[in-house]
């Protein structure tokens, strides 16, 4: 086998997706002077090291991960020495909160003197603004500016260069278990990656399926994993909410191994070709054969019954993302509704019913703007682990930049200064 010629250079990025069911990496390049992506390897490999976005086997997790990076690079003829990984599980926490600053600092005659607002101003105003009391075992995850509002005028993305008295930043932030980080962290750097970055996956996701309209006029990502259902509500630009929910779609698969008294993945291939969402759109006379040991009756199910079993815990799932959505606080209706992504997406039926449920147009989110994706990765499966890769080059739509300090980036750096000392 030909050796690898080619190192990882500041062209090539990274996504790692550690999932509940799977592991995925992603290689691409970016063209710097015009924006261009293109996919240039992808890896997967099953995992049981996962359980609802946290890691309950290391050793397993490692392996997955090993055996996928090194699929992405022999695809992509890329050594890998660093990746953007991506994080979730029912631990991570987003909460609205804001902080205000006064920017004149003279005045003459008794007359205030209004300065103009330097990206000093928007640092401390933001150091502010996130200096919440968090329990010891949390960390800021991101730090997510929503709005800045000058003195009585609202609705600012950037404030600099403007004048006032006083600067108020409005900001989400995404908090995560330090352990749960750590750890995920851990994965990547025992095979020798160094992590840029650890990023919410509903952030990541939103990156290839949401366009800028969508975001400023109301839509909500809705991320349904194996293990977890990730959720962010977009309105004027900004994040207003985030959330995990602690069912995804291997929920549907163990009701239907469990009521039909099947294994696991028979149950999962069977969910996959037979089970809609909605079970009135599902036919009542065509049957299927369930699978069988030797000498035992042969038994069928239409596939109205066993969409029947589906549809209630779809129900649940998206009575759960309708009460995130209404925690937004948002007055007025999202305009373009909830997008929906991710491997649960794939069920049959699965907007209409969400529709439903949610009162709002649902679409489902597919992987856009990267060359080269059609063919190889254009189901919604791919879009987190695709959107880690751009990740880098697409930051400063989150305005996460203007913080001079990396939340987390101070935990990770104990971890790869512990590896160093222990080897």
């Amino acid at each position: 086998m030909n050796p690898l010629n080619r190192g990882q250079d500041k062209n090539i990025q990274v996504g790692i997706d550690i999932g509940s069911s799977q592991v995925r990496c992603a290689i691409v390049e970016s063209d710097l002077e015009n924006g261009a992506i293109k996919l240039l390897g992808l890896g997967t490999r099953a995992s049981t090291g996962m359980r609802k976005g946290s890691l309950i086997h290391i050793d397993k997790t490692i392996t997955a991960l090993d055996e996928a990076l090194k699929e992405a690079e022999l695809m992509a003829n890329v050594k890998v020495e660093r990746a953007i990984i991506g994080i979730s599980g029912e631990h991570i926490r987003g909460i609205n909160t804001q902080g205000a600053i006064a920017v004149h600092k003279s005045s003459t005659q008794n007359i205030p003197v209004e300065h103009e607002i330097s990206a000093h101003d928007v640092h401390r105003v933001l150091e502010l603004s996130k200096a919440i009391s968090l329990p010891m075992d949390r960390d800021i995850l991101h730090v997510l500016p929503q709005e800045y509002i000058i003195d009585t005028m609202g609705s600012i993305k950037d404030p600099v260069g403007m004048s006032g008295r006083r600067l108020e930043a409005r900001i989400h932030l995404i908090t995560v278990a330090t352990t749960a980080a750590k750890n995920v962290a851990k994965c990547a750097e025992e095979l020798g990656i160094e992590i840029e970055a650890l990023v919410f996956q509903a952030l990541a996701a939103s990156l290839p399926t949401l366009t800028q309209d969508e975001k400023e006029l109301g839509v909500a990502l809705v991320d349904i994993g194996a293990g977890t259902t990730d959720i962010t509500v977009y309105y004027e630009g900004g994040i207003r909410h985030s959330a995990v929910i602690g069912l995804g779609a291997n929920s549907i698969t163990n009701d239907i191994a469990m009521m039909l008294q099947i294994n696991i993945e028979e149950a999962e291939q069977i969910k996959l070709k037979y089970a809609s969402a909605k079970a009135a759109l599902a036919s009542t006379e065509l049957e299927f054969e369930l699978p069988a040991q030797e000498n035992e009756i042969v038994r069928k199910v239409s596939e109205h019954e066993l969409s029947r079993y589906v549809e209630a815990r779809m129900v649940e799932l998206f009575q759960m993302v309708a009460r995130e959505i209404t925690r937004a606080d948002i007055r007025e209706r999202l305009t373009f509704g909830a997008v929906l992504t991710g491997g649960g997406a794939l069920l049959k039926n699965i907007t209409s019913l969400a529709g439903e449920v949610i009162q709002e147009p649902v679409r489902i989110g597919y992987p856009k703007g990267i060359s080269g994706v059609v063919d190889v990765a254009s189901s919604p499966v791919y879009t987190t682990v695709l959107g880690l890769t751009q990740w880098k080059t697409r930051e400063d739509e989150f305005n996460t930049g203007l913080l001079p300090d990396k939340p987390l980036s101070q935990a990770i750096n104990k971890l790869k200064k512990w590896f160093k000392e222990f080897f």
